[in-house]
């Protein structure tokens, strides 16, 4: 079984720059980055690269022996907020130039010499970049090699639990206290307007009949109409009401079909219920859902360990969108120790633009970035809004993934102020420009001590292959990775990197791939950073908590050990968006710390024999690939000495 020398040569080589490329694009734009496999990178690399500049400074450190419970506030921080406290104005000027905000120091942006230096990246370069991965991820003797790694890995991880599985549970049942249902997991990928399930919506809608039936709460053509005859209009009384007459769940015949997963989001095939009662901006301020979503938020906190990544959406049709969404949440006092946000990016821009609501995509971009810029430059013109972004984690980009895409993104394709066509840009042409302004927005926020923002799609769920390679270079995680099955290359690379991935085997049964042929149980042997996450639970779960429900089928049906869980739930805690202190009580002070050291099994319930397989592993592959770059003068070995070369640096 050689590889050929001048293969594993090749590979090796091509493999490290890729590992490269991330690693610049998450420098650039304050992401993280695996620390063990910079750390292999740094030996190569002769000069550090310029990026390592940016290292966060760490916060002050938590005790050893802290409580598992991080220390709140009793003030709900959207109470009380007093304008005047706000951070000044920087009396900065913004202005979109081909797609990217720039930020000058006068308000005069006709003055080029004024311009703030902020990194963002170039375009031609990141097209090179995205070409030469391209490139990579058909070559065969790379493949052969990633695939055999792949296969080494799997099975490595069989011997693993051959010979460790009972050591591991044995480690377990030592913690005192600690199991599977009290230690933290966090739903990483989970949108807000179906985060409740199918029954709480149905009781909340008919509690709501009862309650505010003379509420006006629809304007149709002029006429304002109430609850009562909204309900009228559709024939309906609160007793009529089942979860059958709701039909919000997915069937048999949502599979491969997104246009009617979408219409699913209409309680009773009404859009006109879905706006009253899961929109952010209606008649009603948002009223119902900010309770809805309040009621959910007092479920999380009542079972204490289960946390959240709720997303919301931006559409980027008006400048308006923001400051809406920003006074919905604090005027409602929508917060939860428990949930975080993320906002989703709709790629709707085919259908604003057939509507004739957008000029070009530049426009959609200004509508979606500048208002944040603002808000980052002079707080106080947006108070809800910068409040509200102390809550908010990062980006993710969502729709259908397998519509098919009319353009290739290439140093051809117009620019986004060129492009008014009707078709919708590609994945990566989105993917780059969001990237690009979070980019500058990050340095700008850092530079004012403000949080940064993450960028993590949805991405791999369905579609062509090359949504999974802009995946890999500009977001820190990424939700779903289907695809990856069928891309070694690229799921070797994964790996290597260490990227998140925050997968919903039951969203994708009824949507693309049935529960048996998920690849998550493989991903989880062979290391990837897996964690489950439940996507929508109004239309695919059942009971009141769905996260458990998610975790209980994926351990029947794979037949999971108490380990394989915890470790789960661990990695999702990990990928998540929680801040650093709060992570230092969940995971332990040495969280960040790589290998056993920066496990803790009092709070993780994760044996570092588990821990320490993953460090060792991931370094031997590690190993593998840079001895074969460095020793490229020497003479040629085969793989199994390299992997001897390797396995005897990994014991000294």
């Amino acid at each position: 079984s050689q590889v050929p020398f001048t293969d594993l040569l090749d590979a090796a080589k091509s493999v490290v720059k890729a590992l490269f490329l991330r690693e610049k694009y998450m420098g650039l734009s304050l992401q993280s980055f695996c620390k063990t496999t910079a750390r292999y990178l740094q030996e190569l690399s002769e000069k550090p690269l310029e990026t390592r500049g940016y290292e966060e400074v760490p916060e002050t450190p938590v005790a050893a022996d802290a409580p598992v419970h991080p220390p709140f506030g009793d003030q709900h921080p959207y109470e009380a907020w007093d304008p005047q406290a706000m951070p000044g104005d920087l009396g900065f000027g913004l202005k979109m130039v081909d797609g990217v905000v720039h930020v000058y120091t006068k308000q005069d942006v006709t003055d080029k010499s004024t311009e703030l230096d902020l990194p963002y990246p170039d375009l031609q370069e990141f097209i090179a970049d995205m070409n030469f991965l391209m490139a990579l991820i058909i070559n065969g003797p790379i493949k052969s090699f990633c695939y055999r790694r792949l296969q080494y890995l799997s099975s490595k991880f069989q011997m693993h639990v051959l010979l460790n599985e009972m050591k591991e549970l044995a480690a377990q049942k030592k913690v005192p206290h600690r199991d599977f249902y009290n230690i933290r997991k966090v739903d990483t990928h989970i949108h807000a307007s179906s985060c409740m399930n199918q029954k709480h919506l149905l009781r909340f809608i008919k509690r709501a009949m009862k309650k505010h039936l003379d509420e006006i709460v629809h304007v149709e053509k002029g006429k304002e109409q109430t609850l009562k005859e909204v309900f009228e209009t559709m024939n309906l009384t609160a007793y009529d009401l089942s979860v059958d007459t709701l039909d919000v769940h997915a069937d048999r015949n949502t599979f491969h079909r997104f246009d009617k997963f979408n219409a699913k989001y209409n309680p009773i095939g009404e859009s006109i219920l879905r706006e009253i009662f899961i929109k952010t901006d209606n008649r009603v301020s948002g009223k119902y859902f900010a309770h809805i979503i309040k009621e959910v938020m007092s479920d999380l906190e009542e079972s204490k360990y289960q946390n959240a990544e709720l997303r919301l959406s931006i559409y980027g049709r008006s400048r308006d969108e923001w400051d809406k969404l920003a006074r919905w949440a604090v005027n409602h006092r929508v917060h939860s120790n428990n949930v975080r946000w993320l906002v989703q990016v709709p790629r709707l821009f085919d259908v604003y633009r057939t509507k004739r609501q957008l000029a070009n995509f530049q426009e959609m971009l200004e509508n979606i970035f500048l208002p944040l810029y603002e808000a980052t430059v002079h707080p106080a013109q947006h108070p809800e809004l910068h409040l509200f972004l102390e809550h908010v984690d990062g980006f993710d980009s969502v729709d259908d993934e397998s519509k098919p895409e009319h353009h290739i993104f290439n140093l051809d394709s117009p620019l986004p102020g060129n492009w008014v066509e009707e078709d919708n840009p590609p994945y990566s042409y989105y993917l780059y420009y969001m990237y690009a302004n979070m980019t500058v927005l990050n340095h700008l926020r850092r530079k004012r001590g403000f949080h940064t923002f993450v960028l993590r799609p949805h991405c791999g769920e369905a579609g062509p292959i090359h949504h999974l390679v802009s995946g890999f270079m500009v977001s820190e995680n990424i939700s779903h990775g289907l695809l990856l099955r069928k891309a070694p290359v690229l799921q070797y690379l994964y790996y290597l990197a260490q990227i998140g991935i925050a997968m919903s085997p039951l969203s994708n049964n009824s949507l693309f791939l049935s529960y048996h042929r998920n690849p998550l149980p493989e991903y989880l042997s062979r290391g990837l950073m897996v964690s489950l996450s439940t996507d929508d639970p109004l239309q695919f779960h059942f009971t009141k908590e769905p996260l458990m429900e998610e975790y209980s089928i994926a351990t029947q049906v794979w037949k999971l050990s108490s380990c394989d869980m915890c470790e789960l739930a661990r990695n999702s805690v990990l990928m998540s968006g929680f801040s650093h202190k709060v992570k230092s009580y969940w995971l332990g002070p040495h969280y960040l710390k790589e290998g056993p050291e920066g496990n803790d099994i009092r709070r993780t319930n994760v044996p570092d024999i588990r821990v320490s397989y993953r460090f060792e592993t991931l370094c031997q592959e590690l190993t593998l690939i840079t001895q074969a770059v460095q020793t490229e003068e020497l003479e040629p070995i085969q793989e199994e000495d390299a992997l001897a070369i390797a396995s005897a640096l990994g014991t000294q």
